[in-house]
Parts: C-alpha cells; sequence; structure tokens
C-alpha cells in the first residue's frame, strides 16, 4: 500500500453527521449548511466524499438516530464508513478507501468537535496525511453540565490548536468553508 504523503489526492471526510449527534448541536443549521455547501463543491469538482456514521449503545446501526440528517445525503457510490470508535481510523476500512482512491489529504467536517473530529484529526495526521479542518463545519453539543467549556470555547480551542500542527512532511491546518481549495498536491519525497 502506498504511504499518504506519496498521494495526490484530496477527500472530503464528513463525520458522524447524523441525526443522534446533530440533534442538539451548538450552531447546528449553519454547520450543516457548511457542510451542504463542502459536499456539493467537492462533488462539482469530482472530489471524494466520504461519510462516517459512528454506531454506540446510543446510536444503534438502521435506528433513526443513526442515520445521516436529512440534509445531507451520500450520493450513490460514495463510500460510507462505520465506526465504533472515536477515530475515524480505528477498526474501520477508511485507510484502504483512501489508498484505493489516491488520498493523501483530508478535510475533515462534522461532529463531534470534542470526540470524534479530534480523534480522526489526530488519527489522520499520526497516519501520515494532511489534515486540513474546516473551522465553521464542525460543532458538538454542550456538555458543560459534565465539566466541558461551553461548545463555542470547544470549537473555537480546537481551531486554534490545529492550525499550529505540524510535522516532518505532512501539515495541519485550519480554514473557513469559503477558503477550502480541493486542489490536488504533488507527491512529497520520502
Amino acid at each position: 500500500m502506498s504511504r499518504p504523503t506519496d498521494r495526490s489526492g484530496t477527500a472530503l471526510l464528513v463525520i458522524d453527521a447524523q441525526n443522534g449527534v446533530l440533534g442538539n448541536a451548538h450552531r447546528r443549521g449553519p454547520v450543516v449548511a457548511n457542510i451542504a455547501i463542502l459536499v456539493d463543491r467537492a462533488r462539482a469538482e469530482t472530489v471524494p466524499v466520504l461519510w462516517v456514521q459512528h454506531s454506540s449503545d446510543e446510536l444503534p446501526i438502521d435506528s433513526d438516530v443513526w442515520q445521516i440528517v436529512p440534509d445531507l445525503t451520500p450520493a450513490h457510490g460514495e463510500a460510507v464508513i462505520r465506526k465504533e470508535y472515536g477515530d475515524s481510523f480505528e477498526a474501520t476500512s477508511l485507510e484502504q478507501v483512501l489508498a484505493g482512491i489516491d488520498v493523501g489529504h483530508l478535510v475533515v467536517v462534522g461532529a463531534q468537535t470534542d470526540a470524534c473530529v479530534r480523534s480522526t484529526l489526530h488519527g489522520g495526521f499520526t497516519r501520515d496525511y494532511d489534515v486540513t479542518l474546516v473551522s465553521d463545519a464542525h460543532t458538538t453539543e454542550d456538555l458543560t453540565e459534565w465539566g466541558a467549556p461551553p461548545p463555542a470555547q470547544v470549537i473555537e480551542h480546537t481551531n486554534l490548536y490545529w492550525s499550529f500542527q505540524a510535522a516532518p512532511g505532512r501539515t495541519g491546518k485550519v480554514v473557513p468553508t469559503a477558503d477550502v481549495e480541493f486542489t490536488r498536491r504533488a507527491p512529497r519525497a520520502r
């Protein structure tokens, strides 16, 4: 299998845009609208769109809460990756799917910022992918009752710290929906 740093393609990775995950999400409407904009742009530019669906006791497979929100619909042929862990790479076919379509750069959107989005950002980065977080296309629910900061602060902090990610041979960056570029990149030398 080729290494992600040898691959020139970019993919849009939509994480857990499900009824039960986005039901009480902070700024749900604008975030889902931005995801929809990016899905449409990716499709128009023939950039792969990959969908990740979490399952758990709270999100049983095939239940209403497990379904992707009606505002967003995977197109025929777009990969839907089922997962049971926060990191979308963990015990899934995501790496094989990405290798099969020559992807070395991920543009990440979805939910929840402080769980599956963060886990996947780090999972991709440590597996040698370039990873771009779309600053206004990810969200979380209010977990202040359990000691978490308010959702807006969780999102802002994640955008802040991800914008400083750096490692040999790969990049992490944060851009708003309007500035996302789905361009192919040249493979890097090892």
